[in-house]
């Protein structure tokens, strides 16, 4: 497995000696957000971080290699270049073994996070059920991943432009905690609101991180979404997003998008209709979520130091 790893200095430092380290994924840089808000966001989302005690490690696919942590020339790289592949678990193998770049998606970030050990991730929201996934069977890997691999994922919740509530149902069927970070409404991404209850509340960085200990202790494998919402101040009102999210999913079917390149579509789509609010509440929300993981994380690594 080694031979397939290179793991950045400080990043290997940190682990080495139990400090907490939060995953970053790569795909938002490279198919989330513009020239150069993504490379801009991509440091300012590191430096959160470190502001709050973890290590940051960002990690995409070069050269046939998984690489955990990046440095700043290939963030760059990352974030200007476009024959960049969006990997998932399905194209690690082929990415991989063809000496490719590949930005790494949720289910992708978390497999090679937990291949050298690192137990929180952040990013903006988890791919979930597609909306007419019931036609289509359109469903993320991320979900898939989460079920069998122990790393928790810090989210805005689900993107609003999927079908919510199939998804908060196809993670109670898989077995994996859903947890809203201080309030008892499961938040939508660019909204604090989605009108579902989230399945459990907690209100404390330690409290998490004596869930995330008691689930993996008791041998219970797989992932826990932590669900933060949006800041107050960056909300989009959930109905006022649904026009513009109904507009862009029709805009894709008429373009025939599908597969993986409808995600980046829509969000494109959403942030221009929206005069660029919505990739302002995504960068604000990236960042809630950096403070929160690199919370979650210390409050582990401290936790798990005592058992």
């Amino acid at each position: 497995m080694n031979n397939y790893l290179v793991i950045h200095p400080e990043v290997k430092e940190a682990l080495a000696v139990n400090k907490a380290v939060v995953a970053l994924e790569s795909t938002i840089i490279s198919h989330g957000m513009p020239y150069p808000k993504n490379i801009e966001t991509a440091l300012a989302v590191e430096e959160v971080v470190r502001q709050n005690g973890a290590v940051p490690a960002t990690i995409a696919i070069m050269n046939g290699k998984c690489h955990v942590g990046l440095t700043k020339e290939e963030l760059e790289y990352f974030g200007k270049e476009k024959n960049v592949w969006k990997v998932s678990l399905r194209d690690m193998p082929y990415v991989i073994s063809q000496n490719l770049y590949g930005a790494t998606t949720v289910a992708a970030t978390m497999r090679i996070a937990a291949m050298v050990g690192i137990k929180v991730f952040i990013t903006g929201g988890i791919g979930g059920v597609h909306r007419g996934a019931e036609n289509t069977m359109d469903i993320s890997a991320d979900l898939t991943e989460m079920a069998q691999t122990s790393v928790a994922i810090v989210s805005a919740g689900v993107k609003s432009i999927l079908d919510i509530g199939l998804t908060l149902e196809y993670l109670e069927t898989m077995g994996i905690p859903v947890v809203t970070y201080g309030q008892d409404e499961f938040p939508s991404f660019y909204s604090r609101k989605s009108g579902f209850a989230s399945p459990l509340r907690l209100d404390t960085p330690k409290a998490i991180a004596a869930l995330l200990t008691a689930k993996w202790n008791m041998g219970l494998k797989g992932s826990v979404l932590i669900a933060n919402p949006v800041p107050e101040e960056f909300e989009i009102a959930a109905t006022e997003m649904e026009v513009h999210i109904q507009q862009a999913l029709n805009a894709a079917k008429e373009k025939s998008i599908t597969g993986k390149n409808v995600t980046p579509f829509l969000l494109q789509y959403i942030a221009e209709h929206t005069k660029g609010e919505s990739l302002e509440a995504n960068i604000a929300l990236i960042k809630h979520n950096a403070k929160v993981g690199a919370e979650v994380a210390v409050e582990y690594v401290m936790l798990k130091s005592r058992i």
